[in-house]
């Protein structure tokens, strides 16, 4: 996956999804193959629910962790409307991985507002879109949590980042007992 210009990755998702940990494993992998790469995190609220997003840029020189509006090359969404609401920071001919999940905000909880079924038509409309049932495809494979591995799968086949060796990333970055269900959640991602 050599290239010639810096790619940029945005994850979004909500506190306890395993988005920084997803970027985190992407970052090492990334400077295992020898990219400069830089990482940033916004934790909104994340342990209440609230929005995370992290930004991992990597090429031959990075300056700067943090992605501006209209730089993305792909979005990583753990859930739906994450995905919209952070789209305005994809390039036009960016790609979206999103998770098929909603976690209702506050305002829908109490009534006030409704979740949106044309979400993931809204993004079809302005990316490229691959939408995946992340959690439906972790929880079959006996890992309900890793839904997060999917995702990193997925997006490593969508980066064409074959060259790292993704299997003993995870192996030397998770406590022995979530080794082998993470891999196999990678793999379903990375296949689907």
């Amino acid at each position: 996956m050599r290239m010639s210009e810096n790619k940029n990755v945005l994850f979004v998702g909500v506190g306890g999804q395993g988005t920084i940990l997803a970027s985190k494993i992407l970052t090492l992998g990334l400077l295992e193959a020898g990219y400069d790469v830089k990482m940033s995190e916004v934790h909104g609220m994340a342990q209440r629910g609230g929005s995370v997003t992290t930004q991992v840029r990597f090429g031959r020189k990075v300056y700067s962790p943090i992605i501006g509006k209209g730089e993305g090359d792909v979005l990583v969404a753990f859930e739906t409307m994450e995905a919209l609401r952070l789209l305005g920071y994809l390039k036009p001919t960016g790609t979206v991985i999103v998770n098929d999940y909603r976690i209702p905000p506050v305002p829908v909880l109490s009534g006030e507002a409704e979740y949106s079924n044309k979400i993931v038509d809204v993004l079809k409309s302005k990316a490229k879109v691959k939408v995946l049932d992340a959690g439906g495809m972790a929880t079959r494979l006996g890992n309900p949590r890793g839904m997060n591995f999917v995702l990193q799968g997925a997006l490593v086949k969508a980066l064409g980042a074959t060259e790292v060796d993704w299997e003993g990333i995870i192996r030397n970055n998770m406590a022995p007992k979530f080794v082998e269900p993470n891999i196999k959640a990678f793999k379903a991602g990375f296949e689907a």
